[in-house]
């Protein structure tokens, strides 16, 4: 037991004293460049998707006729 409260202690001394976090404004633009780089993977992988599904349909009706 002492092993794992010696580990949270220097786990909290390394956050406070040894990490250096990002200003709240830094934090805000990288949050929101984040959402709009997802946002566009997502349409991009949705898009694809979508060119692909039409294209496998295509193929099976073509080897039904």
């Amino acid at each position: 037991m002492a092993g794992f409260i010696n580990y949270v202690t220097a786990s909290f001394t390394e956050l406070k004293e040894h990490v250096t976090w990002t200003s709240w404004p830094e934090a805000q633009r990288l949050t929101i460049l984040v959402a709009v780089f997802s946002i566009i993977f997502a349409l991009a992988i949705w898009g694809i998707d979508t060119v692909f599904s039409g294209v496998i349909e295509q193929y099976f009706e073509w080897i039904k006729s």
